[in-house]
């Protein structure tokens, strides 16, 4: 015959087993909760072409262009790779579905030194929600920036200081950021390919992003303010001479979520 005391742990022990197991259920209710994993989702980008996209040259960043051209686009070693086509002109490359409700992941190769962007549900203009890929002294990744939308929305935690292996923590952040600066460097590989994921919810929208799977940003508006649909966007931004220098992309992922 069991003692009122082992009786209690019996209990203690099941409650414990109940409460993980109800935990586990609830987390898998959430997606949010993790990113997707790649093999649930669609590739955009066949390693050969720009099938599928195409370049706008619509936005502010293509003014140094007589032809608005929307700087320079092309497929290398299977990446979509971008540049300036002259000094100063860049533009965007987009998808040529819209999108709704969905998450994006990417390898992302760039040099340091251009700045670039994710657009989230833009339109030919580049208006959008876009995960920052500033990546440069002062720049950002995976912040959230409201491209052409009102609101001043520029939400990050985190800025490049000197060389890519140095960042500078934004201790105010709204988001805090998940990662310590001195081991910034055990989860970026500079020089190698890295993925970066963003996800857009509702409408207005959250707006969540992961470096090399780690969760960095959660942002939500407070006003619908922008298209419920739109392309996904890959940018060169305009100004200064950034011919000789690329953003490069690859294994452009989708999963839509309506």
């Amino acid at each position: 015959m069991r003692s009122f005391s082992a009786y209690s742990r019996v209990f203690a022990v099941s409650a414990a087993a109940a409460f993980c197991l109800l935990s586990l259920r609830a987390d898998t209710t959430k997606p949010s909760a993790r990113p997707t994993p790649t093999a649930q989702m669609t590739r955009l980008d066949d390693g050969t072409s720009l099938k599928g996209w195409h370049v706008s040259a619509k936005t502010g960043h293509s003014g140094a262009s007589k032809n608005k051209s929307g700087g320079k686009w092309e497929v290398v070693d299977g990446a979509i790779t971008g540049c300036q086509d002259i000094p100063g002109n860049g533009g965007l490359v987009l998808t040529d579905e819209l999108f709704g409700d969905f998450e994006v992941r990417l390898e992302m190769k760039n040099d340091y030194g251009p700045d670039s962007g994710l657009f989230l549900r833009s339109n030919e203009k580049g208006q959008a929600y876009q995960a920052m890929i500033d990546y440069h002294d002062n720049g950002n990744l995976m912040g959230v920036y409201g491209e052409g939308l009102s609101g001043g929305i520029h939400s990050r935690n985190f800025s490049f200081k000197g060389p890519v292996t140095s960042i500078v923590i934004n201790e105010k952040a709204d988001f805090k950021a998940p990662f310590d600066a001195k081991k910034w460097p055990e989860l970026w590989k500079a020089d190698e390919w890295n993925e970066l994921r963003a996800r857009i919810i509702g409408n207005p929208p959250t707006v969540t992003t992961w470096i090399n799977g780690v969760k960095t940003m959660e942002f939500t508006d407070t006003e619908k303010r922008h298209a419920e649909k739109g392309s996904i966007g890959l940018q060169v931004h305009g100004g200064g001479d950034y011919t000789k220098q690329f953003v490069r992309y690859r294994d452009v992922r989708v999963k839509k979520f309506d």
